[in-house]
């Protein structure tokens, strides 16, 4: 089986809004990235003590627990929507409120460890579906929280919110 390329999406291959997801993606091969941004996010998080990994840098924001809990679940959730999609699966997916998420998850309630290491678990699964899919699924669209989607948009989307994600660590946590 020939690993597949992903092209950048177009308009229209992921809602407009996750542009600023889209756009912190670099040129290369995607899943080049992935692997890359799995080990750079590893070795910025593995080293934040339990102490700083539940401090929020202002009242109301999440905790540095909180946002990696996070990330898991919007990359489950965008990988989910990107398998049934490349699977011809017609049904219009939901969105979800990644702030109603995160009180109930109670992140806060677990070591710092376990959830990068859910995190890590998550990010395999991902290189490993986007990295098995057959060429043609790549650029298959379906319906996403109303917008229209594409497999490869929303690879591209997974990759672009960590990035985000990471920079806001970067800049306000660590």
């Amino acid at each position: 089986m020939t690993i597949p390329e992903y092209d950048r999406p177009g308009p229209g291959e992921y809602p407009p809004y996750q542009s600023l997801y889209v756009d912190k993606v670099p040129a290369g091969n995607l899943l080049t990235l992935y692997a890359g941004q799995l080990a750079e996010a590893e070795a910025t998080l593995r080293s934040v003590t339990e102490a700083k990994a539940a401090t929020a840098y202002a009242p109301g924001k999440w905790t540095i627990k909180e946002v990696i809990g996070h990330i898991s679940d919007a990359e489950r959730v965008f990988t989910y929507r990107a398998m049934r999609i490349a699977r011809a699966d017609p049904t219009p997916l939901p969105g979800f409120d990644e702030n109603a998420w995160v009180p109930p998850a109670r992140f806060n309630d677990r070591s710092l460890a376990s959830l990068l290491d859910e995190w890590v678990a998550v990010r395999k699964a991902s290189i490993a579906l986007f990295t098995g899919l057959p060429r043609e699924a790549t650029a298959r669209k379906g319906q996403a929280s109303g917008y229209d989607v594409s497999v490869r948009g929303l690879a591209y989307v997974v990759l672009g919110h960590m990035a985000h994600h990471l920079g806001v660590l970067r800049d306000r946590y660590l």
